[in-house]
């Protein structure tokens, strides 16, 4: 009976394992993060800031630093957007310029770029960031700190 037992527990472990380690490789991580990051310039752009927040974590544990401090959470951070960006002349057109995507661990990566605002009121440019998880087979972004 022991032996069974034994054979039970090695075999629900390691089918649990081998499921929790699949990762991404490197480029098709890339790929999808860089996707992402391109639906983002294109929801921007078209005024959609419910569409940019799609990149986000739909969390309270989502992370966003900026040049007004800590912002905590997914409403609090789209609400942070419609106030600084209430009109298509605050938004203007957003292009990234991604400099760098690594690995960190897992399948989690950070991202460093640039991002650049044109706009009628006066552009606006500068760097960021991004923390990316994949969470339930989708690229999220975790944490993002810009300035």
């Amino acid at each position: 009976m022991r032996t069974i037992y034994f054979t039970f527990i090695i075999l629900l472990f390691s089918c649990g394992s081998h499921q929790n380690t699949k990762e991404d490789t490197l480029e098709t991580a890339k790929t999808a993060i860089q996707k992402v990051m391109n639906d983002q310039e294109i929801a921007w752009n078209n005024h959609d800031l419910e569409g940019f927040m799609q990149g986000y974590w739909k969390s309270e544990a989502l992370k966003f630093y900026g040049s007004s401090g800590l912002t905590k959470g997914w409403e609090n951070t789209l609400a942070n957007y419609k106030k600084g960006y209430p009109t298509k002349a605050e938004s203007g057109t957003l292009k990234f310029v991604i400099n760098d995507i690594s690995k960190i661990e897992g399948n989690n990566y950070w991202v460093m770029g640039a991002y650049h605002l044109k706009r009628s009121i006066g552009n606006a440019n500068g760097v960021f960031i991004i923390i990316f998880k994949k969470i339930n087979g989708e690229w999220k972004i975790v944490a993002d700190m810009s300035c």
